[in-house]
């Protein structure tokens, strides 16, 4: 958690000073360093061959977002997000049970390069730093003792697409993938995609 916390942390203190030094700079774009907060719509699952029939969750994400325009078409974006995920299998093969739930809980912290195809419309993608925050795991309808399954890291890639007015309200589609294996010792990799929308200042 101390990693996490550092991490977090600078990424406050990167995009505090981005703005500061993009309010003080010239620069040739009319698009200026912005702050916001964005929410949405998480649907969750798993891909990999270490597991059966698997189902997605439904949940949410919400947190900060931060960009910092680099030229007239090319930005670099950081986020601090909480985002519920999981995923639901029908008889899980490394349990023996009919079906198991299980819930992760991460901060979720992407580093994006975005570019503009025209005024408001962005492509972007980037790597991503995934901490377990949380973890229930539910099997056959009951709580399992075994609640540290999960691996505390996760590093993957999220790429998705966004559209944002004028007055700074955009609303995104986003899909993430990891590399790590969700579950230790397993190949189990973390999928979701999301929608949502924000608010940059």
């Amino acid at each position: 958690m101390k990693s996490l916390k550092f991490l977090v942390t600078g990424i406050m203190m990167f995009g505090a000073t981005a703005i500061y030094a993009q309010n003080e700079a010239d620069n040739t774009t009319d698009r200026t360093a912005s702050l916001g907060v964005k929410g949405g719509v998480n649907f969750s699952n798993v891909s990999g061959d270490d597991i059966g029939d698997t189902e997605s969750r439904t949940n949410f994400h919400v947190g900060l977002v931060g960009e910092l325009p680099l030229a007239d078409i090319f930005s670099l974006q950081a986020e601090v997000l909480y985002s519920g995920q999981g995923f639901d299998v029908k008889n899980p093969v490394l349990l023996g049970a009919d079906e198991a739930t299980y819930k992760l809980d991460y901060i979720n912290v992407p580093v994006l390069a975005k570019v503009y195809l025209f005024k408001g419309f962005s492509l972007e993608a980037g790597p991503q730093f995934s901490f377990k925050v949380n973890e229930k795991i539910e099997i056959d309808g009951e709580e399992s003792d075994e609640q540290d399954e999960a691996e505390d890291f996760d590093f993957g890639v999220a790429a998705g697409a966004t559209f944002q007015t004028e007055m700074g309200l955009f609303a995104y589609g986003r899909y993430n993938y990891g590399f790590t294996d969700v579950v230790k010792d397993t190949d189990i990799r973390n999928a979701v995609f999301q929608i949502g929308i924000g608010y940059k200042f």
